[in-house]
């Protein structure tokens, strides 16, 4: 375990890594500061305004905004915020081939690009009817049409706009003069609001794209599956073991950071998660989102027992007659206005109600006595 200071210090120590390996994957529960590790990174190679990092992040995602046309109800469009640096050279590379490349592995939906406007429109093609007759041939009906100006799901939209980035990221593959400058790509959480399906498919394609290709990549997530897909399939990509790194990230105190390598395989995250929510109970340093992370390493375990109810996994004798209680909450200090990942300290009732049930759910399934041996230590 590694330990800084504050997020540049951080931020260096990924670029000196880089160094040596090609591509870091970089895993984090939400809350800890990834988006402003990636931002750190991006501006310690900024030179006389010009930044030798290509990344997406949430601030990507924001350059993107509905317009609904709340008076008529039709003419729905995704604006562009062309006045960025991230968009400005979208027109003159015309990019719409490139990022279909990559959408049309995702979605049938066709879109269209107005760059005077700054707008994205989408459409569809009605797939023609198919008809059989007594004789059971196929006769096709008449095309039935286009529906326009759709408004895609949020999930569908968080593709697009990846797939737009992934265009770009093309552009600097391929050695295109205008994205000479980039020497690093650093992508945060791609998969917001994507289901686990999609999050592999991103996986996959993160790997095809990189394949054998010299810049270097840091890409961070919280998602515990779509970071499990991300080693393995890079782990056969890159020529060389070595060239890969995997780090999990860790917020110590207001302003401290911790970083682990993972070796060869990525820890089962609910493990490591464990481990932390054991030693943040021991020392009292509770904060409201540790509920959030306790909830997720019960559903974790009530889903590979076979449970409907988390609190078959922490009910026993000691506290029998208060588990349902316990239940209850655990559901009120994880839903309704409690925000899961303000740094905002438990009052010291709850933090002895999260011990209970922390205690309570170790005795019942046996893990490593040396992960909590080691947290106290």
């Amino acid at each position: 375990m590694e330990q800084f200071n504050d997020l540049r210090q951080l931020a260096q120590e990924l670029k000196n890594r880089l160094m040596k390996k090609k591509i870091i994957l970089l895993y984090a529960y939400n809350g800890v500061g990834k988006t402003r590790l990636s931002v750190e990174f991006k501006n310690l190679g900024k030179i006389e305004g010009q930044s030798d990092t290509l990344y997406f992040n949430a601030f990507t995602e924001d350059l993107f905004s509905w317009d609904n046309d709340l008076d008529r109800d039709s003419d729905r469009v995704l604006k562009m915020n062309l006045y960025s640096t991230f968009l400005s050279g979208a027109k003159e590379y015309a990019l719409e081939d490139k990022i279909r490349r990559f959408w049309s592995r995702f979605s049938d939906i066709d879109f269209r690009i107005d760059y005077d406007e700054g707008s994205i429109s989408f459409s569809r093609d009605l797939i023609p009817k198919e008809e059989g007759d007594p004789q059971g041939e196929i006769e096709e009906a008449p095309n039935q049409g286009t529906i326009d100006n759709i408004k895609i799901s949020r999930g569908e939209e968080t593709i697009f706009i990846w797939c737009f980035f992934l265009a770009i990221v093309q552009l600097v593959l391929d050695g295109d003069e205008g994205y000479s400058w980039v020497k690093y790509i650093y992508i945060d959480d791609p998969i917001s609001s994507l289901d686990d399906n999609n999050a592999v498919a991103v996986a996959v394609l993160l790997a095809e794209i990189f394949r054998d290709e010299s810049v270097k990549v840091v890409i961070s997530t919280h998602h515990s599956l779509f970071y499990n897909a991300l080693w393995n399939v890079f782990k056969d990509s890159v020529k060389k073991r070595e060239d890969l790194g995997t780090l999990h990230l860790k917020k110590d105190g207001e302003e401290c950071y911790s970083i682990t390598y993972t070796r060869d395989t990525p820890r089962f995250l609910h493990v490591a998660m464990l481990e932390e929510l054991w030693k943040r109970s021991e020392s009292g340093e509770l904060y409201t989102y540790h509920f959030a992370m306790l909830r997720n390493v019960l559903e974790r375990a009530a889903s590979f027992h076979g449970y409907s109810n988390i609190e078959e996994c922490f009910k026993n004798e000691d506290i029998s007659n208060e588990s349902n209680l316990y239940n209850r909450m655990i559901n009120i200090l994880t839903h309704g206005n409690y925000s899961l990942y303000e740094p905002i300290e438990m009052l010291d009732d709850n933090k002895e109600l999260f011990k209970q049930i922390l205690t309570a759910f170790t005795k019942n399934y046996k893990f490593n006595p040396e992960i909590f041996a080691s947290s106290e230590a």
